[in-house]
């Protein structure tokens, strides 16, 4: 089964548009080790097997866990799947802690941003020790350090990628006037943003990567699970296709934009099957018009 008949240039290779996130190959609150290793390893191997050529990781995710089973389940990778990974955010702690109320979620409290460039050095270079590379295809910056300068933190993943050590630079969750000084520094090819069916925050900066050809891979394109309060257009949809919300939401993505490189990610093969089903759904116009003009 292909993924989609479209592609995109990304990683410096030809890459069908649906992805796949390995930030699920981890513990609760993305981090340490996952509850099943081996059906993580499994994972990996069918996203593959379904023809996703595209997958996402960061060397925070566990921290360093992500790239790991990525190395276990694909190395030697075949020649036409491209690895991006992030570097930039450092982790204090799982993501989501119990307290005596309940779960509380730290969110960025769990994900303070370095952009030194010594720190983003060390880190490319052990992503390509865990990854068991010499060339990183996609090098994202994970998120912008608003201690360091711009200039300083692209400006080493430039002197990385004249070194041969990574192939194409990325930015992620960055602003458009962060996009602009980047792209003053070095070739930047793809952004990663949150945005989803129920989320446009990032609507800006996917203006600029369809006018200038940038990829645009949306994270958390089925909203982390957050869309069953959404839009009734959602329902309907999914009702219309026989088929569930969040396979309504990726198929959107992908009929709203011929940049959008969608990275649903999960820890399940009975999950992702279902993500990868997604590619197939053909929305009617009035459907997809109806999904971006909704109010959410």
């Amino acid at each position: 089964m292909n993924v989609n008949p479209q592609t995109i240039n990304i990683g410096g290779k030809t890459v069908s548009r649906l992805g796949f996130g390995s930030m699920r190959f981890t513990g609760r609150g993305i981090w340490g080790e996952p509850q099943d290793r081996a059906e993580c390893i499994a994972v990996a191997r069918r996203a593959v097997d379904l023809g996703v050529q595209f997958i996402d990781t960061a060397d925070s995710y566990g921290p360093h866990v992500a790239e790991q089973i990525l190395y276990e389940a694909l190395h030697p990778y075949p020649d036409d799947i491209v690895i991006a990974t992030k570097a930039g955010l450092t982790r204090n702690g799982p993501d989501v802690i119990d307290t005596d109320s309940g779960p509380k979620r730290l969110g960025p409290a769990a994900w303070p941003p370095v952009g030194r460039p010594e720190y983003l050095r060390q880190q490319v270079l052990m992503s390509m020790r865990r990854l068991g590379v010499d060339q990183i295809d996609l090098l994202q910056l994970h998120r912008v350090d608003p201690k360091v300068p711009l200039a300083d933190q692209v400006g080493e993943l430039k002197a990385l990628q004249d070194e041969g050590k990574i192939r194409q630079i990325g930015m992620s969750q960055c602003t458009v006037e962060q996009l602009d000084e980047a792209r003053q520094i070095a070739e930047i090819v793809s952004v990663q943003s949150r945005f989803n069916v129920i989320d446009r925050g990032a609507n800006d900066i996917l203006e600029v990567c369809e006018r200038d050809g940038l990829a645009f891979i949306p994270w958390a394109p089925v909203a982390q699970g957050g869309l069953a309060q959404a839009h009734q257009a959602l329902a309907d949809v999914a009702r219309a296709h026989s088929c569930s919300v969040g396979q309504v939401a990726i198929a959107w993505l992908l009929h709203l934009s011929p940049v959008m490189l969608p990275i649903p990610g999960t820890s399940r093969r009975t999950h992702l099957e279902e993500n990868v089903a997604a590619a197939e759904i053909e929305l009617t116009p009035e459907e997809i018009d109806r999904l971006t003009t909704a109010s959410v």
